[in-house]
Parts: structure tokens; C-alpha cells; sequence
């Protein structure tokens, strides 16, 4: 998109003395704007003339909003001043989603598991560097894709142009140290809401966040639910309120340890779990029961305990297949960003 592209015709500074001049501006209103969002032009009546470097702001914000963050960074800022400012207005970027957005990699057999092609960081580098520049610090809402994986300069920067920031929807942590992690969650002092994957030793994250996040109340677990994590949940994050669990592999013990130990929980979704009772390596899984007396009592104390009561469950019958560790990319893309809590689905 150019300015000459949109700009032929140079309005008049004053239109008073013409009988219908002063409503100029508002015939701009009315204009199709979904054509400019698509194709950079408007089609107008050629006896309107328009200086759009004189164009209300709100209008040009309102525009604006139709636009996603890869065509807010293309350029549109660069345009002219009142581009810029309508580029920057705090309503484009109270939430940057970066869903749709994901990383060129091959898997690898050692840590971190994956390779991610150069190319692919440097687009993501500089994504970050415009989007966060021009929000200008006002993102309260991050979403990251599954299939994205953030180096440690990257989520670094994040942490420093993002200071307000209340969700962060981040479920690839392969390439991300533990200290960058801690710093991150340090500087994120209103965080609220995290999407997160399950990790191997979750106790350093919760007493982070414990530590820093005096607001944070509802969490989602992408991954396998065991004891240690059900601990640390409980000794760190006692004044959780909101928890999914949902798609996943879940040991009973920690199920009965979160609706024990959790006791301002309010919502606990584990819809479409695989429950066990136990799963030891070369052995098959032992299946647990969900109506089990002690499920069933300790759950009895909460707002909405959600789970999967159909009959043979598509979504159920997907976590059995791929044994409670979802391959969301064999699926219908943006069903991962599915969730029965609304709060928590994108």
C-alpha cells in the first residue's frame, strides 16, 4: 500500500462558503471501508474529494481495527503523521495475536527438540520489534500458536515492552531457559491469566508467579497432569481460581490433590481428560473412575466441575487415540484454542 495509491485527490482546506461543503467530513463516514481494509483503495464517488492527511483519527482508527498485526506492521505507520497515530491508538494493540503465526522447524531426538530455521526467527524478531513498538507498551493480551517457539531474546523483549500485560497464551516453551522465564514472569507484575505447557519441574514457575503476580487467578495446563505439578500448584498458587486441565493425561492422585488442596478454586475443567489411576513404563495405563466417591465429595465444593458426559466423544476418543498427549496438529486448525471455560477459549 502507498500513499499516492490513496491520496489523487487534495480536499480543499476550507469548505464553508459551499452549500454542502461542511458535510464533507461526514460523507467520509459513511465511505465503504471494507474495500480500503482489503485492497489499500476505496472506491468512492469521484465527485468526493478527500485529503486523507486531514481525515478524522477515530475514522482512521476505526479502519484500522479491521487490519491484522502482519498488515498494521507493514508500513501503514510510515504513511504520514495521523497514519501513525491512528496505527499506534492503544485499542489496535490491547491484544497482539500472533495465533495464526507459526515457527519453520524440524523435530530433533535432543534438547530443545526442535530446530527453527533462521528465517523464521528474523521474521518473528522483527514482527515483535514494529508491534511492540508501536503499541507503545499498552498489550494487556499475547497469543502465541502451539507451533511457535520463541527464543529467550525474544521473550526478553517481550517482557520489557509488555509491562501491563494480564494474559500471556504461550504453550511452546522448548527454547526458553528457566532464569528468562523467572525474569519474564518477574516483570509482569498484573499478569492474570497464563496458557501454558506442562513441564518437567513446575514448582520454579509457580513460586514466580506466586511471588510476583498478586492478580493472577486462572491458569491452563496443555499438557500431562501428574502429582508434582498438582503439588505445586497447591503450595504456590492457593488463591487459583479458574483451572483447565482439559485434552490431557491426568493421574487421579493429582486430580484429588488440586480439588483438595485448591480451596478457592472455583472452576476446574478437565472435559475430554484421559483419567488413570497409574501408568508405568511398558505397562499399559490403568484407567481411572470418574464417579469414584472421592472425586465426586472433593469436587462437590466447586462453582462448575466441567466434564465430557457423550458417548463416544470425537475429542475424547482423539486423547485416547493419541494417548493424553494431543498432537494438535493433526486436527482442525484453532481447535486447540478451544476451551469449555469462556474465559479461557480464544
Amino acid at each position: 500500500m502507498t500513499s499516492t495509491s490513496i491520496s489523487s485527490k487534495i480536499a480543499p482546506e476550507n469548505r464553508e462558503d459551499e452549500g454542502e461543503g461542511g458535510s464533507s467530513l461526514r460523507q467520509h463516514d459513511a465511505l465503504n471501508l471494507s474495500d480500503f481494509c482489503e485492497t489499500g483503495e476505496m472506491k468512492v464517488d469521484q465527485s468526493i474529494e478527500i485529503n486523507w492527511g486531514k481525515i478524522n483519527v477515530d475514522v482512521m482508527v476505526k479502519i484500522f481495527q479491521s487490519l491484522d498485526v502482519f498488515q498494521l506492521t507493514s508500513g501503514v505507520a510510515s504513511v504520514c503523521r495521523l497514519w501513525r497515530k491512528a496505527a499506534c491508538d492503544p485499542i489496535n494493540w490491547k491484544t497482539l495475536d500472533l495465533s495464526k503465526l507459526e515457527s519453520v522447524f524440524i523435530k530433533t531426538p535432543i534438547h530443545p527438540f526442535v530446530f527453527v530455521a533462521s528465517r523464521s526467527d528474523a521474521f518473528l524478531t522483527r514482527l515483535l520489534r514494529v508491534s511492540l513498538n508501536l503499541s507503545q507498551g499498552n498489550t494487556r493480551c499475547l497469543i502465541f500458536h502451539f507451533n511457535l517457539y520463541l527464543k529467550d531474546d525474544q521473550l526478553a523483549y517481550i517482557a520489557e515492552r509488555c509491562p501491563q500485560l494480564r494474559r500471556l497464551v504461550m504453550p511452546a516453551w522448548n527454547r526458553l531457559t528457566k532464569s528468562t522465564i523467572c525474569d519474564a514472569i518477574g516483570m509482569w507484575k498484573n499478569l492474570e491469566s497464563l496458557t501454558m505447557p506442562s513441564i518437567t519441574n513446575p514448582t520454579y514457575l509457580m513460586e514466580e508467579i506466586s511471588k510476583n503476580c498478586n492478580n493472577f487467578r486462572e491458569l491452563k495446563i496443555m499438557g500431562p497432569c501428574y502429582a508434582h505439578l498438582a503439588d505445586s500448584l497447591v503450595e504456590f498458587l492457593p488463591r487459583l481460581k479458574i483451572l483447565s486441565l482439559r485434552c490431557t493425561l491426568l493421574w487421579k492422585d493429582a486430580l484429588l490433590c488440586i480439588l483438595e488442596g485448591l480451596e478457592n478454586l472455583e472452576v476446574l475443567n478437565i472435559s475430554h481428560c484421559l483419567l488413570i489411576e497409574s501408568w508405568e513404563l511398558d505397562s499399559p495405563m490403568v484407567p481411572a473412575n470418574l464417579n469414584d466417591e472421592s472425586i465426586v465429595k472433593a469436587a462437590s465444593t466447586l462453582r462448575e466441575f466441567l466434564t465430557c458426559t457423550k458417548e463416544s466423544c470425537p475429542l475424547c476418543m482423539r486423547v485416547v487415540e493419541d494417548e493424553g498427549l494431543m498432537r494438535w496438529y493433526k486436527y482442525e486448525e484453532g481447535l486447540w484454542k478451544q476451551d469449555e471455560v469462556s474465559s479461557l477459549s480464544l
